[in-house]
């Protein structure tokens, strides 16, 4: 089933992905012939029950694993032809993550957190940089926090400092893993608004792993996985209909 769209303004696709982890009788397959692409400017929802295949095919889209077979393609690079110096560097410039962990660095301050894509690629912003670096910490409401260690912030700000980070190089692809697994549900909610309006507003595209059905309902655009395939596209759908759909799924296993 091909879940790429007609438009073809795709910042990312897999072209028949097969995934198997091990080999002969005892091989697992992780991924059977997925075919989607993530849309310029939309927040995309992955789904599925556990092992149906969505941290796999979140990291083979950003280059952290590779397919047994098929293709992967950021913007017009292939990348699943790129050796690991190629594919370290394009996942710096060009991929931005939020993860459940938060994943900052406790000796930095939140101002150092956020520039440590910069630093790791060994560039300073430009002027044009730290204006949109600046419009994002206020949005965010960062900026009475930006000399401050993790370790003195909530779980949210430290969410909120994740987003700044991954969104402040103007990656052409984010990668939010679980992004409110860790938060209360008014804090995710919050987390879950502002990656609505990343991509609303910024025009910021994402792809957004979640099994919570709320999480999901922020997004343009739902893929719901299962065994390995892509079983069902939903566009915008309220919470109820997502769970409704899940639980048939659940119960039709």
């Amino acid at each position: 089933m091909d879940h790429t769209t007609a438009n073809g303004d795709l910042v990312a696709r897999v072209d028949t992905v097969r995934k198997v982890y091990g080999s002969g009788a005892g091989g697992v397959v992780a991924l059977d012939g997925v075919t989607i692409g993530i849309r310029r400017g939309e927040l995309t929802a992955i789904m599925g029950p556990s092992g149906s295949g969505k941290s796999t095919l979140m990291h083979i889209m950003a280059g952290l694993d590779t397919p047994t077979s098929g293709r992967a393609w950021l913007g017009g690079t292939e990348i699943t032809s790129l050796g690991d110096t190629e594919l370290t560097e394009l996942r710096r410039r060009r991929v931005g993550f939020v993860f459940q962990a938060f994943n900052l660095v406790p000796t930095l301050d939140v101002r150092g957190n956020i520039l440590l894509p910069f630093e790791l690629g060994g560039s300073r912003p430009t002027s044009d940089e730290h204006a949109w670096i600046d419009s994002l910490t206020s949005s965010l409401g960062l900026d009475a926090r930006l000399s401050h260690r993790p370790h003195e912030l909530s779980g949210g700000q430290q969410q909120r400092v994740a987003i700044a980070r991954a969104l402040g190089t103007r990656p052409d692809l984010v990668l939010a893993d679980e992004p409110t697994g860790n938060l209360d549900s008014r804090t995710g909610r919050e987390v879950l608004t502002l990656l609505r309006t990343a991509s609303g507003t910024y025009g910021q595209s994402i792809a957004m792993v979640t099994h919570d059905a709320v999480a999901a309902s922020f997004a343009d655009r739902i893929l719901i996985l299962a065994d390995g395939r892509v079983v069902e596209e939903l566009g915008r759908s309220t919470p109820e209909e997502i769970s409704r759909y899940m639980l048939g799924l659940e119960e039709a296993a």
